[in-house]
């Protein structure tokens, strides 16, 4: 994250004594990435952070993954997914992935089990329902529209809240997931034309103190997952302080930016990752040039897969083609798409857009995954050869 933050109890200097209360020291870990060239954190902690009682293989959900062949358009409906009683880290469907990312939803009505992601930083969106997600940085409570970046290797466990279950959309990276560069300072400050900025990024505010011994933390490393039993519950920090921690922002929060004719997506840039950039699509004034064509011209984006989730308002373009709430259409490289038939003449004269999605591009060809296909509207393909 961008900038600093500083939570709870911490000594003066680095990397020096720092007492508990029993005379004893509290114990440092420096959390950091690109070894010690990028962002890191330094936390406190009442027990060593190192002390585990066993480590065992653990039977990791699967993943399945097919090509996008025959070449086509695709929508997935991510609603009808069988997901009672699931947790919202291992009830995950992965619906595609690439090498780079992959993409998977949950409906979860249960707490998840403690987890570590130790092959990138992960971004949940929060579709419907409430949450409490819980880090040895402390707890974040999240809610419809809210996305959240959890750091490669920070511990945290989804807790649901509230009468609905909870409803997220997981991208799972390979790397780092962060602020696009182009809205940041060379010191890492927002800058004036970004669409958000630090008043809107939620981080946690104060330490989360668990007092149990012999605690299970799953952990998913590069081939494979493993089970670890810890002496003491990894939420002991008592303080800690950095750039590295996860963090909130809600899409209600993204200003949109618009013109007189129609703008392209990299304006609704909210994320970047490896080889992928998660974009956001709110409710917003629509373009005001005389003649303006206010939807989405037809376009071929070749070097990229286009994976766009509907969750709220009217998809003006889509119309006609059974996309709904909860929807996920992937377009790929290779196949030109835009607006269904009609949807240009309806959207003349219009001003304003009621609509809220996400997206995903991916400079990597995205490949089906066996949820996804199960829940695949087969007839999205030939959609625009209907008539208006």
């Amino acid at each position: 994250m961008p900038y600093y933050r500083r939570v709870g109890e911490i000594p003066p200097k680095r990397h020096t004594q720092f007492r508990q209360p029993d005379g004893s020291l509290y114990k440092e870990e420096l959390m950091g990435q690109e070894g010690f060239s990028s962002d890191s954190s330094l936390l406190y902690h009442r027990y060593p952070p190192t002390a585990i009682l066993a480590a065992d293989a653990y039977d990791a959900p699967r993943v399945t993954r097919t090509p996008n062949h025959p070449l086509k358009p695709r929508h997935l409906q991510t609603h009808k997914l069988d997901t009672t009683g699931a947790d919202a880290i291992t009830g995950r469907q992965h619906l595609v992935a690439n090498d780079d990312v992959r993409v998977s939803y949950v409906t979860a009505d249960a707490p998840s089990p403690l987890y570590r992601n130790a092959i990138g930083d992960e971004c949940l969106y929060v579709e419907a329902g409430t949450a409490t997600i819980e880090t040895q940085f402390g707890a974040l409570d999240v809610h419809l529209g809210d996305y959240v970046i959890i750091p490669m290797s920070v511990i945290y466990r989804v807790l649901p809240t509230g009468d609905e279950p909870l409803r997220m959309l997981s991208v799972e990276s390979t790397g780092h997931i962060g602020p696009p560069k182009k809205y940041l300072s060379v010191r890492g400050q927002f800058l004036e034309h970004s669409p958000y900025c630090e008043r809107d990024v939620r981080g946690p505010s104060e330490p989360l103190l668990v007092d149990e011994t012999e605690v299970e933390v799953i952990v998913q490393q590069r081939g494979g997952w493993t089970k670890f039993v810890y002496a003491h519950h990894p939420f002991d920090a008592v303080g800690w302080d950095g750039c590295l921690y996860p963090w909130a922002f809600s899409i209600f929060d993204f200003e949109p930016i618009t013109g007189r004719v129609h703008q392209p997506p990299p304006v609704h840039q909210t994320f970047e990752g490896p080889n992928f950039v998660l974009c956001s699509f709110v409710p917003r004034k629509v373009d005001y040039h005389e003649l303006a064509i206010p939807i989405p011209y037809n376009h071929h984006n070749v070097d990229s897969d286009e994976l766009m989730f509907y969750t709220g308002g009217n998809y003006e373009a889509r119309r006609g083609s059974g996309i709904e709430q909860g929807s996920i259409s992937l377009h790929p490289s290779g196949f030109t798409h835009g607006p269904q038939p009609g949807a240009v003449e309806r959207a003349l004269g219009v001003e304003f857009f009621d609509e809220l999605a996400v997206m995903v591009d991916t400079f990597r060809p995205l490949d089906l995954c066996d949820p996804g296909l199960s829940v695949e509207d087969t007839g999205y393909a030939w959609t625009w050869n209907r008539k208006a």
